[in-house]
């Protein structure tokens, strides 16, 4: 009873910094000052780059901490960019050779270590639709972003090709999302609403991995269809994952 009550609280606290996060990044970043540059390079290293950690902020974080850049001066704007940029970078390669590494030991035990399987068969059918541009569109999806590299390594992708979509996702993620904040973060309507907007933000990342699922099954159930209309067994390829 003990730990599932500790369970619950942690899972309130972290609703509570998902929906009030302009408000604890206040408070970090007078708490800490230029250390929280740190503390925000540290974040977003372990989102992206340890697959035991998909929970973590992404997007919303970058949008807050953009929105704080453009209305204290203890964040730079400039500085802000690179260093999320290089944790985004960082984070992935990190992952990459977690995959390439220690992936077949963490994926094929009988109990996989902390490693959800629905997670990995989830990215595993966006590498399936988009190839290489996975580690570009997944800096977009939670749970496929922190997942994606470690697959790509698990599935020994090239190194150089890896790095040239990681670069360039990671400079996209960044940029889109911490400049959005920087813009539009301040303004009174956001203010006035930041949980919602982060809600929001929540919400339309995650419509590619719906959009995908949904896909997925209308295409099961055509292939269902099909096979009833012929008398044939669905072939394990057109069954749902």
């Amino acid at each position: 009873m003990e730990l599932l009550s500790r369970l619950n609280e942690l899972f309130w606290q972290l609703v509570d910094l998902f929906l009030h996060l302009d408000r604890h990044l206040e408070v970090l970043v007078e708490t800490y000052g230029g250390w929280s540059y740190l503390l925000l390079f540290v974040v977003v290293f372990c989102e992206t780059g340890l697959v035991v950690t998909p929970f973590l902020p992404g997007d919303s974080l970058l949008f807050g901490a953009g929105a704080l850049a453009a209305s204290t001066p203890t964040l730079s704007l400039g500085w802000l960019l690179a260093v999320l940029f290089v944790a985004a970078v960082l984070g992935d390669t990190a992952n990459y050779w977690i995959g390439r590494k220690l992936g077949p030991w963490l994926v094929h035990r009988e109990k996989p270590l902390l490693i959800r399987q629905d997670h990995l068969d989830k990215t595993s059918r966006f590498f399936e639709r988009y190839g290489g541009k996975t580690i570009v569109i997944a800096r977009f999806v939670p749970i496929v972003r922190t997942f994606a590299p470690f697959v790509a390594g698990l599935g020994h992708m090239s190194y150089p090709h890896f790095m040239a979509y990681n670069v360039a996702g990671g400079a996209a993620w960044v940029l889109l999302c911490t400049i959005s904040g920087y813009l539009f973060g301040n303004l009174p309507i956001v203010q006035e609403h930041f949980s919602l907007v982060i809600l929001g933000i929540i919400v339309v990342s995650l419509l590619p991995a719906v959009v995908e699922w949904w896909r997925e099954r209308r295409r099961a159930a055509r292939a269902e269809a099909s096979s009833a209309s012929t008398g044939e067994i669905p072939s394990a390829e057109d069954s749902p994952p």
